[in-house]
């Protein structure tokens, strides 16, 4: 590897993933921030999102949820933010157990974990640098209808996020008239505002060209270095996700059918993986909840 590549990561290469993995592995201390304990999310009788679900995730990893739409992993994001609860099973973040968690704890939680969308909801009509600001919103007290009634430091600290991602210039502008990569930029420093110790991103690329995809990723990746930011991220898109995650979680119908460490992965094995994760004989329908898939109703005759 030349000098420059080991100056100048690169997370979509054989040698830049090995090297990031080794730095996650040596990096600071380790701690678990998310445990999936035998969970299992039923929507109705029918209807399951996840099922039976183990999974620790460790401080400053990268982790990729990988499978196709249906598959379970926006289900599996919702239930680390607890923006849904399992149906058994138990899902501890940040020391928290969320199924027993009040909703003053789950505010305090959230202002601790960053969410990336794929549509970016962001709000149009207004201003870059307002749109970063209203990160800070859930910690602030009452409304804030103008840019000006954000604190100064507040907005001093969104035009850093803004400088970070290379939006600074753009911070006056309003947010509709950017491309689909430029509003993913400002979308990650809103969600960099908060400060947060996760980083909840799904299908991130997902809607942006194949330039704005690798820049979007090459942007988390540095930061998960630069902060050590546990980043768990839902994506398709194989060669991307074997680039970019320290580890790749596959899920198919709610189950976890593959979990393997990304460092070192011949390109014939990640088509293994991903034959495994795509093989999916009960496919659901589109209509379905994210993440379900139809169950036997007899198998509730034993619960």
């Amino acid at each position: 590897m030349s000098t420059q590549q080991a100056q100048h990561p690169a997370p979509l290469t054989t040698e830049g993933l090995q090297a990031r993995g080794a730095v996650a592995r040596t990096r600071g201390e380790r701690r678990t921030v998310v445990r999936f304990d035998h969970v299992t999310k039923r929507f109705s009788e029918t209807v399951r999102g996840l099922d039976d679900v183990s999974l620790d995730i460790e401080r400053g990893d990268i982790t990729v949820l990988l499978g196709l739409s249906g598959s379970g992993k926006s289900t599996f994001l919702r239930h680390v933010d607890g923006l849904q609860q399992p149906t058994s099973g138990t899902v501890q973040v940040l020391g928290e157990n969320i199924e027993r968690a009040d909703s003053r704890t789950l505010r305090g939680m959230r202002r601790r974990i960053g969410f990336i969308f794929q549509d970016f909801n962001l709000v149009g009509p207004l201003s870059v640098l307002e749109n970063v600001c209203a990160g800070r919103l859930g910690s602030l007290r009452g409304p804030r209808l103008t840019l000006m009634m954000y604190p100064k430091q507040v907005r001093r600290e969104a035009l850093e996020q803004l400088d970070r991602v290379g939006m600074a210039d753009r911070a006056y502008q309003r947010a509709d008239t950017l491309s689909g990569g430029q509003q993913q930029r400002v979308a990650i420093a809103r969600a960099l505002i908060q400060r947060p110790e996760i980083l909840l991103a799904d299908e991130p690329v997902a809607s942006l060209d194949p330039v704005s995809s690798r820049g979007v990723i090459d942007l988390i990746s540095r930061i998960s270095r630069e902060e050590e930011l546990t980043v768990i991220c839902s994506l398709h898109q194989v060669e991307t996700a074997m680039g970019f995650a320290d580890r790749i979680v596959g899920l198919r119908s709610g189950r976890i059918v593959m979990d393997q460490e990304a460092a070192g992965i011949t390109r014939d094995e990640v088509l293994t993986i991903y034959s495994k994760v795509a093989d999916v004989p009960d496919y659901p329908d589109f209509d379905e909840p994210a993440g379900a898939h139809e169950i036997d109703p007899s198998e509730f005759r034993n619960d």
